[in-house]
Parts: structure tokens; C-alpha cells; sequence
């Protein structure tokens, strides 16, 4: 993928396969594990807060002048949080969060131009964390968490 069409088409097909995958979902696959990894429940709330942290990473990444300063975070800390709820609070709304901090991110990216693929910010745990890092990381999210959370409702490694 090099176009900003390419990243476009790649990044809602992810976020529709995420959309379609945890809409099959029934109340029993919630809290299903693989060995080792984390329940759907856990999935879809990670994929919440983490695309929030993406969608606000992005505007930075097109609004702030290079270099400037991305935060990286626990996810880990976040998922093992009680206050936040991940083994246990209902997935509603991070669903929604997720699907529409994504449609809005895929907003900005058809609006974006190739020049934009090259802008740049100080990831704190990565470095240099360009427009096209971002793309790559977060077009593949939902397909990665996704193959997480078939492993998590089947019980499988």
C-alpha cells in the first residue's frame, strides 16, 4: 500500500470486518479466553480505548508541527485496571467509541494528500512515528484483535 486510496480502502475494511465480527457475537463468547489472551470482552475494550488514543494521535500527527510529542501508553495497566472495567463492564459502548472514532479517522485519510503520508511526530515509546506508520499500525488493528477475539470465543490459542 503506498496511495492514500490504498490506506483508505484497507483501513474501512478493517473497521467494517471488526464492526461485522463483534455484532455476531453472543452474550456466552463475551468472557471466553484462549490460554494466555485476553476474553472478547477484554478485546473490545481495549480496541476502544486504543482507537481513541489513535484518533487523537492522528490530528496531532496532521495538525501539530513535526515532531511533537505522541504518548505511547500501558495497555497492559489499562486492561488489568478494575476503574476501567475491562473484565466486566458491558461492551456497548466501547463498540461505539471504536466504530465511530474510526469512521472519523477514516474521514480525515480521504481528505488527506500524499504529502501528508511523510508528516511526522516523537512516538514516546517508538520514535519517529510518521502519518504512513500510523496508517500501517492501525489499518491492521482491527484484523489483528479481530483474529484475537475468533481465537478468544473458540477457546483456542
Amino acid at each position: 500500500m503506498s496511495s492514500i486510496k490504498d490506506f483508505a480502502d484497507k483501513y474501512q475494511e478493517g473497521t467494517d470486518y471488526f464492526e461485522k465480527l463483534v455484532k455476531s457475537l453472543k452474550p456466552s463468547d463475551l468472557d471466553t479466553k484462549a490460554p494466555g489472551e485476553w476474553s472478547a470482552r477484554q478485546i473490545v475494550h481495549h480496541m476502544a480505548d486504543s482507537e481513541a488514543q489513535s484518533y487523537a494521535r492522528l490530528r496531532r500527527l496532521l495538525a501539530e508541527p513535526e515532531g511533537s510529542v505522541i504518548q505511547g501508553y500501558d495497555e497492559g495497566a489499562w486492561a488489568e485496571s478494575k476503574n476501567l472495567g475491562y473484565e466486566d463492564l458491558d461492551i456497548a459502548n466501547s463498540f461505539i467509541v471504536t466504530i465511530s472514532v474510526r469512521n472519523a479517522s477514516a474521514d480525515l485519510i480521504r481528505r488527506m494528500s500524499d504529502s501528508d503520508l511523510e508528516k511526522f511526530g516523537t512516538h514516546t515509546e517508538r520514535g519517529k512515528f510518521s502519518v504512513t506508520d500510523w496508517l500501517k499500525a492501525y489499518s491492521n488493528h482491527p484484523f489483528d484483535h479481530g483474529a484475537q477475539l475468533e481465537r478468544a470465543i473458540k477457546g483456542l490459542a
